[in-house]
């Protein structure tokens, strides 16, 4: 994505993925294979949480602060733990998230969290021994 970081660019490209899983999530009735109490109603409480928590962590990435790195590290293990949980489910037989579009986009959240993640680890490190 040109004009953007590399950080800016891996940071908003899995909340892209997220938020289209998230998208995907009330297709399959998430808080019904979660068995979570409210039904679409705390799942949507649950998700503007998360969207706003998101948003912030974009604009700390953006204005490069240090904290945006660990914003992304958080962001990048919601990618790896949504793969897990859900491939899981599937393994177990169940049918939500089968779909050709519902796999691809967890595959590229999991591809895209790990490289988020990597990449943020790098920078830490960088940074810690830059100080020292």
């Amino acid at each position: 994505m040109r004009g953007f970081s590399k950080h800016e660019a891996l940071y908003l490209a899995n909340s892209v993925l997220l938020f289209i899983h998230e998208e995907d999530s009330a297709y399959w009735r998430e808080w019904e294979l979660f068995g979570l109490p409210g039904g679409i109603q705390s799942f949507l409480a649950m998700d503007i949480v998360l969207i706003v928590v998101g948003l912030i962590g974009l604009r700390y990435v953006i204005l490069k602060q240090r904290v945006g790195m660990w914003f992304a590290l958080l962001q990048a293990a919601c990618g790896v733990l949504a793969f897990g949980l859900h491939e899981s489910f599937i393994w177990k037989g169940h049918p939500e998230f089968t779909l050709p579009m519902s796999q691809a986009v967890l595959i590229f959240t999991l591809v895209v969290s790990i490289a988020q993640a990597t990449y943020a680890l790098r920078e830490l490190v960088k940074e810690r021994g830059s100080a020292t």
